[in-house]
C-alpha cells in the first residue's frame, strides 16, 4: 500500500469534501481516503498495482476540483492568495446583496416604475434584471455544482437551492411574459444572496484553520550554529543530522531537539507545556525545538532530524486531528437529499395529473410551480443562520466568541469538560501567596520584603518578579546593592553598598551552596510546601525568612467547577504541570480526575481515549501545547488570554478569560443548536404540510409565496428567543 497527500483546489463546502471522499472510496484500488476542506487537502491510501497517482488525480478531476500541482508554494504565497480569494467572495456577496435589496424591499414597500416596454410593465423588468444577474451571475456556482451532482445520481443543499431559485425565477419570468402580475423574483435573488453569505462564512472558518496551521509552523526557527572542527558553522535545521552538536546563546530559540552536554541554563517551555515557570536545564537534560534559552551559552547533541521533533510532532497530530474528525454533514444536506427528489418527483406528477385530467397546460404548469415555489428554500435557508446570528451576538455581549456554526451541534451531546490548568484555571504567573519570617533570627516582615525586593530587583526571572511586585505593593524601600551575581537555577547572590553585608535570595540549592545553615528551612518545606515554589531570604548567612510562591487560581473557577456538576458534566484536570500542584489546585476547586506531567502528545491521548470508551469532550486551554487536544476534543474552548495558535484552533473564545463563561458557552451552544433543529422542523413544515394542498389545485403561487414569508415569520422569531435570557445566558438556558 502507498499513501499519499493532494492539495485540492475547488472545494465550497464540507459537502464538496464528502463528495470527493465518495468518488474516491468508489474505486477497489483506494483502501481509504481522508479529504480535509479546512486543509484543502486529501490524504490517500492506495494499492499501486491497482490504481496509480494520475488515475487518482483524474478522479478527483472529473468529480469536478482540481489537484493543486504547485502545493509546495511558500506560506507567504499561500495566504496571500487566500486573503485574495476571500477578499473576491465578499466582493460578490457585496455586489449580490446590493441588487437584491431593491427587489427584496418591494416584498413590502410596493414601488413602482412608470410606463412599458415590449407590453411589459418596467417594474417587471427591473426585477427581473436584477434578480437574473443574482441568480446566474452571482448564483451560478450553485447551479454548477447540482448539474455535476444530478449527473451523477446526487442531491444536497446545492441542487435544492438551485432548483428553488431557478424554478421561482423561470416561472416569474414566463408569468412576466403573460401578464400574470404574480412574480417570485424577490425569492430568486433573496434565497442566493442569503447561502452565499453561508458560504462566506465557511470560507472565514476555513481561512482561520489554515492560518492556525501556519503559526505553527512558523514558531519553529529556520537556522542551527553547528560545531564542526571547533569552529561554529550556520546550517538550515533541515540540513542537520542526528548526533551534530549546536550551540545556543542566551535568548535564542532552541532550533531542534537535543540534549546538552556542554553548560547550564534556564529554558522557557511555555509553549511547550503552557508553564510560565522556566525550567533549570544542564548536563543531560533534554531541550526541545522552539522553546527559548533564557541565560546561558549551552551546546547540545541532536536527538531527532527536524521532521521529528516536538513541534513537528505537534503540527502533524493537528493536522491528523482535522483528517480524523469527518466534516459535519449539516441536517438540512441530510433532509434535502430525500427532500428534493421527492419534490421534483411531486412536481412532475402533479403536471401530469392535471395535464391528463383538464388537457390545460397553462393550469397544470402553474400546479407544477407552485408545487417547486412552495419548496423553495427560503425558510431553509434562513433556519441555520439567524439562529447562529442570534447565538454568536448575545455570545459577544457575554464574553463568548463563537467561530463556526459547527460549535453548536458539538456542544449537543458533551460529557466530560477537560481543563488545562496554567492560564485556564489559573492565572498563569507566579505570585506571592505568603511570607514567613524566622523568628529564631528576630527579623521582622518588613525587613524580609525589603531584602526580597532588592535583590529581585535585578533579576528577569519572573519569580523573582513575582517578589519585586509584591515588594512594591508593600511598598518596600530597596537597598543599594553591589556585586550582583545570577546563580542560574539557583537564585541571586549580592552584598549591600552600605552595609556590606552578604545578602541572597534564592532555593534550597543556594543556602547548601553558600554554608547556610538549613535547618529552619527544611523544617518550613516540610511543613508548609503546599505545592508551592519556596524562596528563601539570607542576610549574613543567616535565613530572614521566605516568600511562598504560587500560581494563583482564577475567581470564578471553583463556581464554573460546581456549575459543570450541576449540569451533569464531568470535570476533569489534564496538565503538563507536576502532579502535586496539580492535584492542590484540583482539590481545591473541586475536580477529583486529575492527570498531570503529560507532554502534547499524552494530552491528545487523553483526549483519543475518552473518546475511545464514547465520551464526547469538550477540552479548555490556552497554549499553544493545547492546540492538538482542542482540535480532536469534540469541541475545542481557547481562553482568549492564550496563544494565536490556541484561539486559532477553538470553536470557541472566551474573550474574557473567565471559566464561568466555559459553562455559559455550553449552554449557549446547547440552546442555540435547540432552535436550530425548531426552525429546521418550521422550515419544512409548511412547506410539506402546503404541498399536498398545492397539488390538489387548492393553493396558488401567491398563496405558496405567503406560506414561505409565514415559515420566515416563524424562524425568525424562534430565533430572537436567545435574546429574551436575561443576562443572555444564565437562566432559562439553564434547562438547555
Amino acid at each position: 500500500m502507498s499513501k499519499t497527500t493532494l492539495k485540492i483546489d475547488g472545494m465550497h463546502c464540507t459537502s464538496c469534501a464528502l463528495n470527493i471522499n465518495r468518488e474516491l472510496t468508489k474505486n477497489s484500488g483506494v483502501k481509504d481516503a481522508k479529504v480535509n476542506f479546512a486543509a484543502e487537502k486529501a490524504e490517500i491510501e492506495f494499492d499501486e498495482s491497482v490504481i496509480d497517482i494520475n488515475e487518482i488525480k483524474k478522479i478527483i478531476s472529473n468529480s469536478g476540483y482540481q489537484v493543486n500541482e504547485n502545493a509546495d508554494s511558500s506560506l507567504a504565497i499561500k495566504k496571500q492568495e487566500a486573503l485574495a480569494f476571500e477578499k473576491q467572495q465578499r466582493t460578490r456577496l457585496t455586489i449580490a446583496t446590493l441588487l437584491t435589496l431593491p427587489v427584496f424591499i418591494r416584498m413590502f414597500w410596493m414601488w413602482e416604475i412608470n410606463g412599458h416596454f415590449l407590453e411589459i410593465a418596467n417594474t417587471a423588468l427591473v426585477m427581473f434584471l436584477l434578480s437574473g444577474l443574482v441568480v446566474f451571475i452571482f448564483g451560478w456556482p450553485f447551479h454548477k455544482n447540482a448539474f455535476k451532482l444530478l449527473i451523477k445520481r446526487q442531491t444536497n443543499m446545492d441542487t435544492l437551492v438551485s432548483m428553488g431559485t431557478l424554478s421561482a425565477f423561470l416561472y416569474s419570468t414566463w408569468a412576466m411574459s403573460h401578464g400574470i402580475t404574480a412574480l417570485y423574483f424577490d425569492g430568486a435573488a433573496g434565497i442566493t444572496s442569503l447561502i452565499l453569505l453561508g458560504k462566506f462564512l465557511e470560507l472565514k472558518t476555513k481561512n482561520r484553520a489554515s492560518q492556525a496551521m501556519e503559526k505553527l509552523m512558523e514558531l519553529g526557527v529556520k537556522k542551527a550554529r553547528i560545531i564542526f572542527d571547533g569552529q561554529e558553522i550556520e546550517k538550515n535545521i533541515d540540513d542537520v543530522l542526528k548526533d551534530e552538536i549546536i550551540s545556543i546563546k542566551p535568548g535564542e530559540k532552541i532550533p531542534l531537539d537535543a540534549e546538552i552536554i556542554n553548560g547550564e541554563t534556564m529554558i522557557d517551555e511555555s509553549m511547550l507545556t503552557g508553564e510560565s515557570l522556566p525550567v533549570t536545564k544542564n548536563i543531560g537534560s533534554k531541550i526541545y525545538a522552539a522553546t527559548i534559552n533564557l541565560n546561558g551559552t549551552i551546546n547540545a547533541r541532536v536527538l531527532t532530524p527536524a521532521s521529528e521533533s516536538m513541534l513537528s510532532q505537534i503540527i502533524r497530530t493537528v493536522e491528523e486531528a482535522q483528517n480524523f474528525k469527518a466534516p459535519m454533514q449539516k441536517l438540512a444536506d441530510r433532509i434535502s437529499s430525500i427532500f428534493v427528489p421527492t419534490v421534483i418527483a411531486l412536481s412532475v406528477l402533479t403536471f401530469l395529473g392535471w395535464y391528463s385530467v383538464t388537457g390545460d397546460t397553462a393550469h397544470a404548469l402553474i400546479s407544477a410551480v407552485t408545487v417547486l415555489i412552495i419548496s423553495c428554500p427560503c425558510a431553509l435557508g434562513l433556519a441555520t443562520p439567524i439562529a447562529i446570528l442570534v447565538g454568536t451576538s448575545v455570545g459577544a455581549k457575554n464574553g463568548i466568541l463563537i467561530k463556526n456554526g459547527e460549535a453548536f451541534e458539538k456542544a449537543k451531546n458533551i460529557d466530560v469538560v477537560v481543563f488545562d490548568k496554567t492560564g485556564t484555571l489559573t492565572i498563569g504567573k507566579p505570585r506571592v501567596e505568603k511570607i514567613i519570617t524566622n523568628t529564631n533570627e528576630n527579623f521582622t516582615e518588613e525587613k524580609l520584603i525589603k531584602i526580597g525586593a532588592s535583590l529581585a530587583n535585578k533579576s528577569l526571572h519572573p519569580i523573582s518578579q513575582a517578589i519585586l511586585f509584591y515588594g512594591q505593593e508593600k511598598n518596600a524601600q530597596l537597598a543599594d546593592l553591589e556585586n550582583f551575581q545570577e546563580n542560574s537555577g539557583q537564585g541571586v547572590t549580592a552584598s549591600c553598598r552600605t552595609h556590606k553585608t552578604k545578602l541572597a535570595l534564592g532555593n534550597l540549592k543556594l543556602l547548601e551552596t553558600l554554608n547556610i545553615n538549613i535547618d529552619w528551612a527544611k523544617d518550613l518545606i516540610d511543613n508548609n510546601h503546599n505545592g508551592k515554589t519556596i524562596v528563601f531570604v539570607a542576610h549574613d548567612y543567616k535565613i530572614a525568612g521566605a516568600f511562598l510562591i504560587a500560581d494563583q487560581i482564577k475567581e470564578n473557577t471553583k463556581t464554573a467547577i460546581a456549575d459543570l456538576n450541576k449540569i451533569n458534566l464531568q470535570p476533569m484536570l489534564l496538565s503538563g504541570d507536576n502532579k502535586m500542584s496539580a492535584e492542590i489546585v484540583a482539590r481545591e476547586i473541586g475536580i477529583t480526575n486529575v492527570i498531570a506531567e503529560v507532554l502534547p502528545t499524552e494530552k491528545l491521548n487523553e483526549i483519543k481515549k475518552l473518546q475511545a470508551v464514547q465520551k464526547k469532550v469538550v477540552f479548555v486551554g490556552d497554549g499553544i501545547n493545547d492546540a492538538p487536544s482542542l482540535v480532536q476534543a469534540d469541541l475545542g474552548i481557547a481562553m482568549g488570554s492564550g496563544s494565536d495558535i490556541a484561539k486559532e484552533t477553538g470553536d470557541i473564545i472566551i474573550i474574557k478569560n473567565d471559566p464561568l463563561k466555559v459553562v455559559e458557552a455550553i449552554k449557549l451552544s446547547r440552546k442555540t443548536f435547540t432552535i436550530i433543529k425548531e426552525n429546521l422542523f418550521w422550515a419544512f413544515f409548511y412547506n410539506t404540510l402546503a404541498i399536498p394542498l398545492a397539488m390538489t389545485g387548492l393553493i396558488n403561487p401567491m398563496i405558496g409565496a405567503l406560506t414561505m414569508g409565514f415559515s420566515d415569520v416563524t424562524i425568525i422569531v424562534n430565533s430572537l428567543r436567545i435574546y429574551r435570557q436575561p443576562g443572555g445566558v444564565n437562566s432559562r438556558i439553564d434547562k438547555a
